[in-house]
């Protein structure tokens, strides 16, 4: 009887030791549970909730909150609300550390260094492909230093799109037809200076207010990617596309670095590996989608032209004085850091 008791007495001691032991590991949904600290962030992007960099910062929020368990939570304001529409505001936000994260496009971001748009100076990617190669290796390297000067992390790229132009005069298909058009860009001194090549005039202009100005005639066009174009609703007032890949533009996912410093390291952790993620799940939603875009354009009557590559070649040489100035403008390190020659 002493020996049977015994053995009970040792079974009893065992379960209890591996109940103590599942007790402190638990299983996946408690291995979460206090992992990481309890805490909201804000995001600032410049697009409608319909636009690739609002769906990537709400797919980087989904993310966030699922995998700390609801601890790191990330609240997504687009149209930069945050800033009163106002994107030169909202980058001076995050810079600041009123806003803890952001996503805005290189050429925005050029209103606190002018060096950072260089991957938009015009046809120096064929595509997506050799854009993302360029940027993952050498480029981010550029961008980090860039930002990390201004107070800012990066902590991540993905495609804002290649640039196309819409209007409403007529087709595009040589240099002779953009003249004299008044087409809205961002402002930036590549756009600019590109349509000031081709004989156009440009106008910077807030993004909010550009349908309206199509509209009222006030602006003959815009340029922009395929997937702005469609989520900006352009094709009710524009009706003719060219799509010519002129310039490539990447938008920049951002941290404040005095904020992203004083997170828990687990907590920085899983926000870079959240970043990375929806960076790249915008990278193939927006190459996607784009055909199938398109498509939709020609149905609501747009007319979509593709330039063949002698009429490349004319708005090439067209401006290739200008995209001299710009190799000269954004320097040797710039240019050598996107795989950019002279």
């Amino acid at each position: 009887m002493r020996g049977k008791f015994a053995k009970l007495a040792c079974a009893a001691l065992a379960l209890a030791m591996v109940l103590s032991l599942t007790a402190c590991t638990g299983g996946p949904s408690e291995e979460v549970e206090g992992e990481y600290q309890t805490i909201e962030l804000t995001m600032a992007v410049n697009g409608t909730d319909t636009q690739i960099d609002a769906r990537v910062g709400d797919y980087f929020a989904q993310l966030v909150e699922e995998r700390s368990g609801g601890s790191v939570t990330v609240a997504v304001f687009p149209n930069d609300q945050l800033a009163n529409g106002n994107a030169s505001r909202g980058i001076e936000m995050i810079a600041s550390g009123s806003v803890d994260l952001a996503a805005y496009a290189t050429c925005t971001l050029a209103v606190i260094d002018e060096k950072l748009p260089v991957a938009t100076i015009p046809w120096i990617f064929e595509d997506y492909d050799e854009a993302v190669e360029v940027i993952d290796s050498t480029g981010k390297d550029y961008y980090a230093e860039r930002l990390a000067a201004k107070g800012m992390t990066y902590l991540g790229s993905f495609h804002n799109g290649f640039r196309q132009l819409t209007n409403s005069k007529h087709e595009v298909r040589t240099p002779e037809d953009i003249q004299h058009l008044k087409i809205r860009v961002p402002g930036s001194v590549v756009f600019m200076g590109f349509f000031n090549a081709l004989g156009a005039d440009p106008s910077a202009m807030n993004w909010s207010e550009v349908f309206t100005a199509i509209q009222q005639r006030a602006l003959d066009g815009q340029e922009n990617g395929v997937s702005i174009t469609d989520s900006s609703k352009m094709y009710e007032v524009q009706d003719y596309l060219t799509m010519w890949n002129y310039s490539y533009e990447s938008d920049l996912f951002i941290a404040n670095t005095d904020i992203w410093e004083s997170l828990e390291p687990k907590t920085q952790e899983l926000l870079a590996e959240c970043a990375a993620e929806a960076c790249d799940w915008g990278r193939e939603t927006l190459v996607n989608e784009e055909a199938e875009t398109i498509e939709r354009f020609k149905e609501e009557g747009m007319t979509v032209t593709y330039l063949t590559d002698e009429e490349m070649a004319a708005f090439e040489e067209a401006v290739a004085d200008f995209k001299q100035e710009m190799f000269e403008y954004f320097g040797e390190e710039a240019c050598s850091a996107f795989g950019i020659e002279a």
